[in-house]
């Protein structure tokens, strides 16, 4: 693959001229790749979704990154005409880059949607949302869905919000229902400043600070459970199962999940 060549002198001056031989293997590694490729009948340039194939035991990312949603930041061509498609994956490898032959990634078209799970898996029914989360992680869903278990990270997910045009973020909720009642909310955030909690944000306090940080998708959905049991962190309580009224309702969350996101999807087509 391609590297970068810096410039500049070594000690004691100007460094001399390289041979005409490296002047030419340094030109070849400057040379761009191509704009574009076609993967499976579409076009992949910069800046598009794709899903990531790896073929499997190529090295220990392999079954990290399959199936995972990234943008190509390029394309590249090494000495030998191979290419390689240049990903991004986000805020969870920042500033990383990955590579993969165009037979490992598959384009993706339409809205990308977030479902994002949140919540804390020791405090008994706030773990809700991370729970539907893993009921949703071998789902079929559209294409441009990606689901991800962001548990107490919020300052995580609301930088992340920055790369999908739409959210359904999934949470115990304080309703005014019974235990294991599922709701689905269209937040209004109204004009109240981001209270920054790095750990343990409810999706208002999520949203609010992603408004600020200019991620704020064009449409997000919340999906919440009136919880039964939450254990109390400062007791130093704990509590890593859900109540029978809320873990029945995990089900049903999914199936509402589901629903939402493929009209979200319909909704750009």
């Amino acid at each position: 693959m391609r590297s970068r060549r810096l410039d500049g002198a070594g000690q004691g001056g100007q460094a001399p001229a390289p041979p005409a031989r490296e002047r030419e293997v340094w030109k070849e590694l400057e040379r761009p790749g191509p704009e574009s490729i076609v993967v499976d009948g579409l076009e992949v340039r910069s800046g598009g979704r794709v899903r990531l194939r790896p073929r499997a035991g190529r090295d220990a990312w392999d079954t990290m990154l399959a199936g995972r949603i990234g943008l190509v930041d390029r394309i590249e061509e090494d000495l030998e005409g191979g290419l390689h498609v240049v990903v991004a994956l986000g805020y969870d490898h920042p500033g990383h880059r990955f590579f993969f032959a165009p037979e490992e990634v598959e384009p993706v078209r339409g809205k990308r949607v977030l479902v994002a799970g949140i919540g804390n898996i020791f405090l008994g029914d706030d773990g809700f949302g991370c729970a539907v989360a893993q009921e949703l992680a071998d789902a079929p869903l559209p294409d441009g869905v990606e689901v991800r278990d962001f548990g107490v990270r919020g300052l995580d997910l609301a930088y992340e919000l920055a790369d999908y045009d739409a959210a359904v973020l999934v949470d115990a909720l304080p309703l005014d229902d019974e235990p294991g009642t599922v709701a689905v909310i269209e937040p209004e955030l109204g004009d109240e400043a981001a209270d920054i909690e790095t750990h343990g944000m409810d999706p208002a306090r999520v949203l609010r600070l992603a408004r600020e940080l200019g991620s704020l998708p064009e449409r997000t959905l919340v999906v919440g459970c009136r919880p039964l049991v939450v254990a109390d962190p400062e007791a130093g309580e704990v509590l890593v199962e859900l109540s029978p009224p809320v873990q029945a309702a995990v089900e049903t969350a999914a199936s509402v999940v589901r629903s939402l996101v493929e009209k979200l999807v319909e909704e750009e087509r």
